[in-house]
């Protein structure tokens, strides 16, 4: 185990670099709302709510970062109705880490309402149909306007598969935006980071980073994962993507969620995640544990008179049995998805925080062993 410190603040964000095993990194993020040790996993509040939770609940798991979405607050309520309330921090209630994507992936999602051009995106509101148009500069503005510590340049995404020439078109395009994203950004409380994007192509991936960095921004996203090509080839994407950035700066990882593609994330050496799985599973009675999934809402947990996790430490797992949750979902009580969502956040936070410290004693490959051995239990003793 290697362990140094590297300091470098650059538009409102610093990042320490603390401890090295193997590729893994332990560091600390600093913000001018506050600091986030590294690894993290951050929740994803599309449009400024993270889904059955309250500010003070998502806290209280350990998170420190918060997402929320540029198109869509861009469309409702507005980004200057979020600038005058005093930023998307102050508006939300959050106190803490916020990072805004610029809706790339959104508008890539809503393909069929949308027209892409080296300008920008022509697209159609998914709420009434409204003609609109997102240039790299607009998304960008609309950015500083909402006030996020955090900040993602519009990109060029493409699923899988894709044939070589449209990836190579969203590298060329992903890079002209960046730019433009880089020339027209104006807070310097706000750190702006490039996404990597080149589909499965190990040569195009290290072309876009390559022509990130020598524009320099104070983090980079991997994204274009996730997006239908498997486990198998989205670590192979990854560890590509990073062997081509900075060790001095923030490397995130975009859209990506199951444990055990995260504990490889952090392998590879990537300091920062986001999804809505933890959330999204939740409102749908599946928990995260550290032996898989618990389905809650399965008959064998009718008397069930454990909690989600032996050994966790969650208001939820601390206060209420399996049985009582399932019978929330049962009957409509919107309680079991907040209960079941606060715990999902809770073992995602203890899951980075486990990385952390194996990372900073040196033994991280005997941490992520253990927690792979337990998740290959799933469903063994779960009846409880």
């Amino acid at each position: 185990m290697r362990a140094f410190r590297l300091e470098k603040t650059l538009s409102g964000l610093g990042f320490d670099l603390i401890a090295v095993d193997g590729k893994a990194r332990a560091g600390l993020i600093r913000t001018p709302h506050g600091e986030v040790p590294t690894p993290t996993f951050m929740p994803v509040g599309t449009q400024g709510s993270i889904k059955c939770l309250s500010p003070k609940q998502v806290r209280s798991t350990g998170t420190g970062v918060v997402l929320a979405n540029a198109y869509h607050l861009m469309i409702r309520p507005g980004a200057e109705v979020v600038a005058e309330a005093g930023g998307v921090g102050q508006w939300t209630g959050w106190e803490g880490v916020t990072l805004t994507d610029s809706g790339g992936y959104q508008l890539f999602s809503l393909a069929e309402l949308t027209k892409v051009s080296d300008k920008g995106v022509k697209f159609r509101s998914h709420v009434d149909g409204a003609p609109l148009f997102m240039s790299p500069e607009e998304a960008i503005r609309v950015q500083n306007l909402i006030g996020a510590d955090i900040i993602m340049p519009l990109d060029d995404c493409v699923g899988f598969p894709v044939e070589r020439y449209r990836a190579e078109e969203s590298v060329r395009r992903t890079l002209l935006w960046a730019r433009a994203s880089k020339a027209a950004h104006k807070r310097d409380d706000q750190a702006l980071f490039g996404i990597v994007q080149g589909s499965t192509y190990d040569d195009l991936r290290r072309k876009c980073a390559e022509g990130l960095v020598a524009q320099d921004f104070a983090g980079y996203a991997i994204g274009g994962v996730s997006v239908g090509e498997g486990t198998a080839l989205i670590r192979e994407v990854v560890g590509t993507s990073v062997e081509w950035l900075p060790p001095e700066k923030p490397r995130y990882l975009m859209g990506v969620g199951p444990p055990g593609d995260l504990l490889a994330g952090v392998a590879a050496g990537v300091d920062m995640f986001d999804c809505v799985m933890p959330t999204r599973n939740g409102r749908n009675g599946w928990a995260f544990t550290a032996r898989g999934t618990v389905k809650v809402k399965n008959g064998a947990y009718a008397r069930a008179s454990g909690p989600l996790e032996q050994g966790c430490d969650c208001y939820t797992c601390r206060n209420f049995s399996r049985s009582y949750i399932r019978h929330l979902f049962n009957v409509g009580e919107i309680l079991g998805m907040t209960l079941v969502s606060l715990h999902n956040l809770r073992y995602f936070a203890r899951l980075m925080q486990g990385a952390r410290e194996a990372i900073t004693a040196g033994r991280f490959a005997e941490f992520c062993s253990d927690c792979l051995a337990g998740l290959a239990q799933e469903g063994k003793g779960e009846a409880q």
